[in-house]
């Protein structure tokens, strides 16, 4: 069965699609995009149901102000009061005066008094609760104490013949029975200012089924705006109601099934090898953590997808697979954007400007304080995105804000870009930023090569050299093959002199060497143990197993060619062909192709004695078709397009590495050497 099709790859696609499913908001996508200034672009629109017109925020905001402004205090009258002051007046000695005196002070009494500094200024009415029962009266009723005094005196002297009222009020102390018998009630007076507020309605209107809301190519004024805004709210609400119904559970999971075949086809066009080993499923989980973030806050508050470090994913892709299954893995994972978020088109642009921004930055900024700077760039990618849409109209927000949260977003992908780390160990895989450690020829592995076997290490630098000049020809990794070449022969190091690069050094007799006393088979024997010795050390020293593949593949399964020669010649059986053949596997992708042919063809170009562009034309064919003919390509993800770029390559690295040189005069070269 083939790996894309087996249902380990399928089953991880299924889970995500039900938990997007699961996630998706509940509430129907408004078919209309319309803002203020416009005109209305689609046909003309009736209601199809009755609905109120909401009031927008600002309305509300007005009405609530007034409800605080348009103040009404609450008082308790104190009996109490009113009655201990009349009670004293009685006793007083006020001759003729006293009836008058006696009924004045009632009557202001009974009003209200406050203290002159509590006098209501803010308002026309109050409100004076007696026997539980509050009654508004106007304020101007209530005094206060000097202009209950001044009422009582006025009174008094309007009633009667009283030329030393004043003189009469003072000394007999009736002016001091004037005390405030209202009580400020601040809890009730609170109270009622908040009912009054929480009472305003968030409706100020109403359409009725079939009346007309907008028609074609009308200017959409602040009023049409309202009334759409209100359709729309309305609309989603009524349809988002009904998401029990069958074709609504349906369209949830098409939808989710729809983001997973898209997410399949992308990495099934990128190259079936993606679908082998730990790597397939991290594209999963990154395409379901970006998805999953998008619906779960689309289904919270779509203005919070601003904030959201949707960038992190084109990151974490960066880290761990080729440019060309970044891009189309990413767009797929914001494509929700589109049918769940408001303003969907926009964040879509905006997230696709600053994905695309990062992918090729982080090439270079991911390390250290440069992550900084990666966000900043990424911020500014996005900003600039914004801001042109902003300018077309083709978003009204503010600015300011969704800057700010465009910010955040930038900074957040910093912060969960050491995530890295962790996954790498999770799925086992190695980051273009651990590529660069291993491909550092001061590691202690390869100094270690260096010293047991130096002819090795030279060969691995040429093998390095040729196969990234070949990886830059087609879409290869070359900074994987990089480190697949200084790497692939580290098992030479447990039997360096079993070969030719490192014996030649020693200068021995032919009758010395290595192989001058062992059979073909006993020396093809010790040479393909260098395969297995070097998984076992690559293993010790904890590479990552995409490393070890190239130790493993670097050969095939091909045979020790000269050993099976000699083999034959010396009329050995054929039977025995297993002890001189590598153990595999072949080559699958496209970066053990290339490292095959290079170490292959490397090793073979020191036999050259014609160094002409014909000559290396005849020498790569031949190997390459060597291997072609050995079927060693044939489960290689590898086009013959591509094969022969590598050629290409190939052949132009040899010709730049066997280069001419200018032939010095013999005098010159005297006069060179007396120097």
């Amino acid at each position: 069965m083939k790996p894309y099709f087996r249902l380990d790859r399928i089953l991880p696609l299924v889970l995500v699609a039900l938990l997007i499913a699961v996630a998706s908001p509940r509430t129907a996508k408004f078919g209309y995009d319309y803002k203020k200034g416009s005109t209305w672009k689609y046909e003309t629109l009736f209601a199809p149901f009755d609905f109120p017109i909401y009031k927008t925020a600002e309305q509300i905001q007005d009405e609530r102000l007034h409800a605080l402004g348009s103040y009404v205090p609450y008082y308790k009258y104190s009996s109490a009061v009113t009655g201990s002051s009349l009670a004293a007046a009685g006793a007083l000695e006020l001759g003729a005066a006293r009836p008058v005196v006696i009924a004045s002070l009632k009557a202001i009494l009974e009003k209200g008094v406050l203290a002159d500094d509590e006098v209501p200024s803010n308002t026309d009415v109050i409100y004076i609760q007696r026997d539980r029962r509050a009654v508004k009266v106007p304020a101007s009723e209530v005094l206060g104490l000097t202009q209950a005094r001044e009422r009582l005196l006025a009174e008094v002297m309007e009633e009667g013949e009283f030329p030393a009222a004043d003189s009469l009020l003072k000394s007999s102390g009736v002016y001091g029975l004037i005390t405030p018998n209202l009580v400020f009630d601040a809890k009730t007076t609170d109270a009622v200012s908040a009912e009054r507020v929480s009472s305003i309605s968030p409706t100020g209107g109403y359409i009725a089924a079939g009346q007309l809301i907008v028609s074609n190519g009308e200017l959409i004024t602040a009023d049409v705006e309202q009334i759409l805004d209100s359709y729309r709210k309305e609309y989603e609400s009524r349809v988002g109601s009904t998401t029990s119904s069958y074709l609504n559970i349906l369209g949830v999971l098409l939808v989710a099934f729809m983001f997973v075949t898209l997410f399949f086809l992308g990495v099934l066009f990128s190259g079936k090898s993606f679908f082998e080993g730990t790597r397939y499923y991290y594209l999963v989980f990154v395409f379901a953590l970006s998805t999953l973030t998008i619906t779960i806050i689309s289904r919270i508050n779509t203005a919070w997808l601003f904030l959201a470090p949707l960038t992190l994913a084109a990151l974490y892709l960066q880290a761990f697979v080729r440019a060309r299954v970044i891009v189309p893995v990413y767009i797929v994972s914001i494509l929700p954007l589109l049918i769940y978020a408001d303003h969907g088109a926009v964040l879509f642009i905006v997230f696709l400007v600053g994905g695309m921004v990062s992918i090729y930055s982080s090439r270079y900024l991911v390390h250290g304080w440069k992550q900084f700077l990666l966000a900043l760039i990424n911020f500014g990618a996005m900003a600039m995105a914004y801001l042109a849409l902003h300018f077309v109209g083709a978003i009204n927000d503010p600015v300011w804000l969704d800057m700010l949260r465009l910010f955040v977003a930038s900074f957040l992908a910093v912060a969960g870009y050491p995530l890295i780390y962790l996954f790498e160990k999770i799925f086992n895989l190695v980051s273009n930023s651990r590529l660069a450690e291993l491909a550092d020829t001061s590691s202690p592995l390869l100094r270690e090569l260096e010293q047991k076997a130096p002819g090795t290490f030279q060969h691995s630098l040429q093998v390095m050299n040729m196969a990234d000049a070949a990886a830059r020809a087609i879409d290869a990794n070359p900074l994987l093959l990089r480190v697949g070449a200084l790497y692939h022969d580290i098992g030479k190091m447990c039997n360096p002199i079993c070969f030719v690069e490192n014996e030649s050094l020693l200068n021995k007799a032919d009758d010395q060497k290595y192989h001058s006393h062992l059979t073909p088979a006993q020396s093809a024997e010790d040479i393909i143990k260098h395969v297995t010795d070097g998984v076992e050390m690559a293993r010790k020293k904890r590479l990552p197993d995409v490393v070890v593949d190239f130790i493993r593949t670097h050969h095939g399964n091909s045979v020790t060619g000269y050993f099976w020669g000699k083999h034959l010649a010396a009329r050995g059986s054929a039977d025995e062909k297993p002890r001189f053949t590598y153990p595999g596997p072949a080559p699958t992708t496209k970066e053990q192709v290339i490292l095959m042919l290079c170490d292959s063809i490397e090793a073979a170009s020191r036999t050259l004695t014609d160094y002409t562009p014909e000559a290396f034309s005849a020498f790569v064919e031949k190997i390459v078709q060597g291997k072609v003919d050995q079927g060693q390509f044939l489960n290689a993800e590898i086009t013959i397009k591509e094969l022969n770029e590598v050629k290409k390559a190939i052949k132009a690295y040899l010709a730049q590495m066997h280069h001419g040189r200018v032939v010095y005069p013999a005098t010159r070269k005297k006069f060179l050497n007396l120097k």
